[in-house]
């Protein structure tokens, strides 16, 4: 990367746009929505299936229809349209779901929710960073991805303190809001790129879709983070379920532990991205990916306090490295100009992992009255993800398969 005053400016600008993006996006909406499910569990009257049924159904949706034409439009035309288009769908979204008490509106604003998701979430960022930073990319994404850990660290008291003061239907369209007002403003202004960058990539040979696509990598890739997605998503989307429900845990104390959780996912950012420029990538995925596996049988056993810290320190770890390794990892296989496309695969099959486990748990919930058997198999998928990982090529392998697939462009 150039160190030119402007350039400099540039990438501060491109980081802080990424991290606005992803703690608005992602910190407050992903993991502020499940905060609210008791409620409509208690108010409403549905079941665990039935609220985590909108996240798995329109991410079903959403996914295959458009994650691929996101990774294209990125490539083609930049991440800043689509961030802002995003970072709207996503506030709105909140706000109408704050109202509803059908279920067919329950399901129209989760479809918008999913596709702000895919349009102003982690795809656009990670193009954004990939394009800014070369040699350091793994501290920026490190950098831009403490959004997530900030925004999921401070939503579960913030949604708390609303709830107290506006209800949890006010508290959420407020949540709503306050992602637009954070995000928005600071991707309408970022620049896609450096002045020189298009030129730089004219000279650099591109890799075809058709050549990555007949990879195996691409396919471990793929398995690997949809599995240990599904333990993460399946995770923390019945975390509040499981304690303030099954567990008895008031409100606030539910929510400090969720919150300590993505406070230690913070520092796995930070330690994730900073060890993932200094070591091969293939292995921190595969001590993530183990944290995980790891950290999920904690919760089936007798809780006390010092199991739930336990809990929140080793899971948090993992959480906080698990989606900005991600990208850092395609874009070593199969290189940056193609890193929207590649992403926009990945993060497809991603969300449908993401979206079917949590409903995977919800149903075995309600079938047999508790969460063993869910949790025993979102640990079964964390281990699978790390053996796929595990037979991923090494860096110098990556290198080459790369400038072989390049060939076919």
């Amino acid at each position: 990367m150039i160190t030119s005053a402007p350039t400099r400016v540039g990438s501060t600008q491109a980081t802080a746009t990424a991290f606005a993006a992803l703690f608005s996006v992602v910190g407050l909406s992903l993991y502020g929505l499940p905060l609210y499910y008791d409620f409509m569990v208690n108010e409403l009257g549905w079941s665990r299936l039935m609220v985590t049924s909108g996240n798995a159904i329109s991410k079903l949706i959403v996914g295959p229809l458009f994650g691929f034409a996101a990774g294209w439009i990125v490539d083609r035309f930049g991440p800043r349209r689509l961030m802002m288009a995003g970072i709207v769908m996503a506030g709105g979204a909140l706000v109408g779901l704050g109202a509803v008490s059908a279920a067919s509106a329950f399901y129209f604003f989760y479809f918008f929710n999913a596709l702000g998701y895919v349009c102003g979430g982690p795809l656009p960022s990670q193009v954004l960073l990939s394009r800014w930073f070369d040699r350091t990319r793994g501290r920026a994404m490190g950098i831009a991805y403490l959004g997530i850990g900030i925004g999921g660290a401070i939503v579960p008291l913030l949604a708390k303190w609303m709830t107290d003061h506006l209800g949890w239907r006010g508290s959420l369209q407020a949540l709503g809001v306050l992602i637009v007002l954070v995000a928005f403003p600071l991707a309408y202004f970022v620049r896609e790129a450096p002045a020189d960058a298009p030129e730089a990539r004219k000279r650099q040979p591109s890799p075809s879709i058709a050549g990555i696509l007949r990879s195996p990598a691409f396919y471990l890739l793929a398995l690997g983070s949809m599995c240990s997605i599904a333990a993460v998503g399946g995770t923390n989307q019945h975390l509040k379920l499981l304690l303030s429900v099954d567990r008895g845990y008031t409100q606030g104390d539910a929510a400090r532990i969720i919150s300590l959780v993505l406070t230690v996912s913070i520092v796995g950012r930070l330690f994730m991205g900073w060890l993932a420029d200094r070591v091969p990538r293939k292995y921190v995925m595969l001590t993530i990916y183990l944290l995980v596996a790891g950290a999920i049988p904690l919760l089936l056993v007798r809780p006390t306090g010092s199991t739930m810290y336990v809990f929140a320190t080793v899971f948090g770890l993992g959480l906080g490295g698990e989606y900005l390794i991600i990208p850092l990892m395609a874009a070593e296989l199969f290189g940056v100009r193609v890193l929207g496309r590649v992403m926009g695969i990945v993060l497809t099959a991603d969300g449908v992992a993401e979206a079917t486990a949590p409903m995977l748990v919800g149903y075995l919930r309600d079938r047999t009255g508790s969460y063993n058997i869910g949790f025993i198999t979102l640990v079964a998928a964390a281990l699978v993800g790390a053996v796929a990982i595990a037979f991923l090529p090494r860096r110098g392998t990556a290198a080459a398969s790369t400038e072989q697939l390049a060939t076919h462009n």
